[in-house]
Order: structure tokens, then sequence, then C-alpha cells
């Protein structure tokens, strides 16, 4: 559905920053290379504490952080072969979560009816995906597509963000372009203007004229003197949970929302640049330039932008009765997607239950 462009005073709706998630998709929880075989690294989805493991096969495998005999944290454990062992008295579940040993039971007696909560998991882009809701449905829910990642003429930059903040604050930071004044010093972009806005019950899609000029301008490819004005389309779809941030024929930038708690949210993104460099020498340079971008480009961007929402949470704890007023449509638009999709969820999770119960 296509919605009015127009900048125009609106009230934000509060119960926003209290929203939870819908948690039938798949949420990204860390780099894949940073997990070995036989490690454990302990993860959180909305407050969901999970043990992610990878066996002896280099197969992964999420379970409820909990061991059901004393409640001990299963990622304080370690892994044997396939199974996770709690440490605290050796207990083994498998990767669906089944009780297989107990190293102190007599083994011709039946083991106890011990099981742990599993969630599926999944691995691709370097990132590897936990889905918290209902197991059934992560068959028929997709990863988001990204064709870059597999295309070699594109530089790939990894970025993980953290925020001390809700993570609806993040996201309307993602779409919200309007807040390139934050970025001037950087030579960031301005003369900003909303031109597109479509919206359905989980996506939001936005394009924003905006201009550059300056060094940085000449080193993107954007123009071929720093002094020169170039002015492009960045168009943003927000499909829930997730963004895909494309600015017209320089960059392609993916990032994937982790919400952690109320008050904690994580990101990872992965940005693709396409450098005017001649392959032979951009292959080889690759790491280099990607570490160069991450570390004294892009995350100088991130760093104003994590002040600026943990600022915006801080005030909001203080005060959670204050009223705001918003005028850019795009987030009043992002608002309505984030509260329906949490709707959606409780009211299906609420007929589930027995006796509505």
């Amino acid at each position: 559905m296509e919605l009015a462009a127009v900048l125009k005073s609106q009230t934000v709706q509060k119960q926003i920053r209290e929203v939870g998630i819908n948690p039938n998709y798949w949420y990204p929880v860390t780099w894949a290379n940073q997990l070995k075989a036989g490690e454990i690294l302990a993860v959180k989805i909305w407050q969901q504490a999970i043990a992610l493991y990878r066996d002896r096969n280099n197969q992964l495998h999420a379970l409820e952080d909990a061991c059901p005999h004393k409640g001990v944290e299963l990622h304080k454990g370690k892994v044997l072969g396939c199974n996770l062992a709690c440490r605290y008295h050796g207990w083994e579940f498998n990767g669906s979560g089944e009780c297989v040993n107990i190293p102190y039971f007599p083994q011709e007696q039946k083991l106890p009816c011990a099981q742990v909560h599993s969630y599926p998991v999944a691995e691709k882009y370097n990132l590897i995906w936990i889905f918290p809701g209902d197991p059934v449905l992560s068959l028929m829910s997709q990863l988001p597509e990204i064709p870059e990642f597999s295309d070699s003429d594109w530089l790939i930059v990894p970025i993980t963000a953290y925020f001390k903040a809700h993570f609806s604050m993040c996201n309307e930071n993602t779409i919200d372009v309007f807040h390139g004044f934050l970025h001037q010093e950087l030579q960031g972009w301005f003369d900003p203007v909303l031109t597109n806005l479509q919206a359905t019950e989980a996506s939001v899609f936005t394009e924003y004229k905006v201009s550059y000029q300056g060094s940085f301008t000449k080193f993107l490819g954007l123009s071929e003197q720093s002094d020169k004005i170039a002015t492009r389309t960045i168009s943003i779809q927000y499909s829930y949970p997730h963004y895909h941030h494309f600015l017209e024929g320089v960059s392609s930038l993916y990032l994937m929302r982790l919400p952690v708690s109320p008050t904690e949210t994580r990101s990872f993104s992965l940005l693709f640049l396409k450098l005017r460099l001649p392959r032979w020498i951009l292959q080889p340079l690759k790491p280099l330039l990607a570490n160069f971008i991450r570390h004294f480009v892009f995350l100088k961007f991130l760093t104003q932008d994590i002040e600026m929402v943990e600022s915006e949470h801080k005030t909001y704890l203080a005060n959670p009765q204050r009223h705001y007023v918003e005028i850019n449509p795009a987030i009043i638009a992002l608002q309505r997607v984030t509260i329906g999709q949490y709707e959606q969820f409780t009211q299906k999770f609420s007929r589930e239950q027995p006796n509505g119960k």
C-alpha cells in the first residue's frame, strides 16, 4: 500500500517502547566463523537464554540454556562428541534436547524423562541463525536473500553493533535518513527528501533523495570531484525483522536485527561496496580494505548513532509517560508494523492455549 510521503506532526504510540518481538522469524546470533567445533556459546533472543554449540561433526545445535536437573546453564558445560554435557553432573543431551546419558546412572536402568527445549538453527552468509518461535513455522520462514554475498565483484564488510536500547529505537534510526545532521562532520549526507513510502503488514519501503559532497563522496565514487554535490537515491526495505539499505550505484547494506531484551539490541550487518579498482588489485586487498572501511569509516557513523539511540532510551526510561512528536511518516509506518507483528503473534499464541489461557 502506497502512503503519502508527507512530513506532518503525529503522536508516537507509547506502546512501541514496550512491545515484544514476533519470534516466528529467523534471528542472527553470531558470526559462524566465531564458533568452532567443540565450542559452546551463550546467546539470547528476546530474553530466551540459549546454549549454542557446534559438535564434532561441525553440526550446529541450539538448546535452552538450563539443565532440567538443577537448572545450571548448559553453556558452562562441554561438548562430548555430538552431545552437550552439563558441567555440574555430566548429564548429556543430544541436539534434539533428549537426555542420552548420565555418567553415574545404572546402565540397566531407564533414563529419566529429562528434556531440554531445542531450537531450529541454520548457517548462511557466515551467520548462525536461530528460530525462537514455533519450530513447525521455521520450515516455511525464509532467511533474507543476499545475492551479493556470492558475487566476487563486491567488497564485503561485516559489522557488528550493540545498543543499550529497545530494538524499536534502533530500527527507527535505520529507516530515518533525516538524521544526516548528526553525521555532518563526517561528510555524511544532507538535504534529504522523502520521495516514496509503501507499507504492508510486515514491511515498509522508503526512498529518499540525498546529497553528498567532500572527499568521502569522491572515495565512494559518487562524484569525480570532492567539491561537487552528488545527489543519489537511498532505498530502504524493511521486511520484519531485518533491513536492506541500497545506495544507488554505490553500496548495498543488509542489517539483521537481534532483539536481546527490552534494554539491549544487537545487529549483524553485511555492507557490500563496489570500489573503482581493477580486480587484480582489489582481490588481494579485500581483507585490508574491509578492515579499514569498517574501523575508519563505517564505525565512526555507527558510534554516533549508538550514542543518540542510547540517549533516547535513557530519557524514555526516566519518564515512560513523556509525550513525543514524530513528523517522518516512515517511522510511523514502521511502528505500525512492529506493533502489528507483536500483536499477531500474541493473539495467535492466546488462541492456541487451552481455554484461551
